[in-house]
């Protein structure tokens, strides 16, 4: 990251809740995911990493829990460390949630029960094949009552509408009850109406129970309503890290180049998400919740 661009102010912070330091990434085909980039992120913030179709957002987001291998550089947590040994990859995934794009629910299963994924990570292999505690139970029924779904947790989650499914996997995430959230383009694949109710339900849920989100969008008019700090992502590496009400027409032309940033409400380019997604899940397969 070039600290020297006009477009970057890197935030002063006592202490952050997770940090990369050169992190980079490199497919094995030799495709550039990721440049050299170093980044903090304060506990409690709502950050939004903004940028087109294949800029890189994808591979940054899921770099922050090992659903992308880093080339080189290393990424810490707080209260962890360094998360490259697996002792500490599976302590920070317990505490770190993700919500998907593609919401990656099990249609045939209830709501209850899928949100009840979201408690596995606290129970062994072996224990997850009985049914799970009440307590876990307890937990998941609230998560559901949070986003409004608890009157649909016992209906086959294929069933519901997307908007709804959505919220279902804001629940399981909700379930972990984690310390940080991550959003891969959870908006992408709904209308602009719902894609401000769901992202205003994640933002608030965050926000009271602070935790740290890091949300990954390609809507410049939802970065400006919801973040508290805007990661611009261009071409692997970050060319914009200010707060929202800095991103003027200079700053949005490093981000999207030449082109005209997206309007409010259009949605991502099909075939970009779909190359960048394809790129990854070729490499890295693994897309359930840790």
């Amino acid at each position: 990251m070039d600290s020297t661009s006009p477009f970057i102010t890197e935030p002063l912070l006592d202490k952050s809740a997770l940090s990369l330091d050169a992190v980079e990434v490199v497919y094995p085909d030799g495709t550039i995911g990721l440049r050299a980039t170093s980044l903090r992120f304060a506990p409690g913030d709502f950050v939004v990493l903004l940028g087109p179709s294949g800029a890189g957002k994808s591979t940054l987001l899921r770099s922050l829990n090992g659903l992308v291998r880093t080339t080189s550089g290393t990424i810490d947590v707080a209260g962890i460390g360094d998360i490259r040994p697996r002792r500490a990859l599976r302590r920070h995934r317990q505490r770190c949630a993700m919500v998907f794009q593609q919401h990656q629910l099990i249609g045939r299963l209830t709501t209850l029960q899928n949100v009840l994924t979201g408690r596995l990570s606290y129970h062994s292999t072996l224990r997850s094949l009985w049914p799970l505690p009440l307590a876990d139970k307890r937990i998941a029924l609230d998560c559901l009552d949070r986003v409004g779904l608890l009157d649909c947790a016992l209906r086959r989650v294929d069933e519901l509408s997307g908007g709804q499914q959505q919220r279902v996997g804001i629940a399981r995430a909700l379930a972990q009850q984690p310390q940080i959230m991550l959003a891969d383009e959870p908006v992408a694949s709904l209308d602009p109406a719902t894609s401000i109710r769901v992202l205003g339900l994640i933002h608030s849920i965050c926000k009271a129970d602070g935790i740290t989100a890091i949300v990954s969008l390609h809507q410049v008019d939802l970065a400006r309503r919801f973040a508290d700090r805007v990661v611009g992502i261009g071409a692997g590496s970050v060319v914009f890290d200010g707060p929202p009400d800095r991103l003027d027409d200079a700053a949005l032309s490093a981000i999207y180049g030449a082109g005209a940033a997206p309007a409010a409400g259009e949605r991502t380019d099909p075939a970009g998400v779909a190359g960048e997604a394809a790129r990854e899940s070729d490499h890295h397969p693994l897309q359930a919740v840790a």
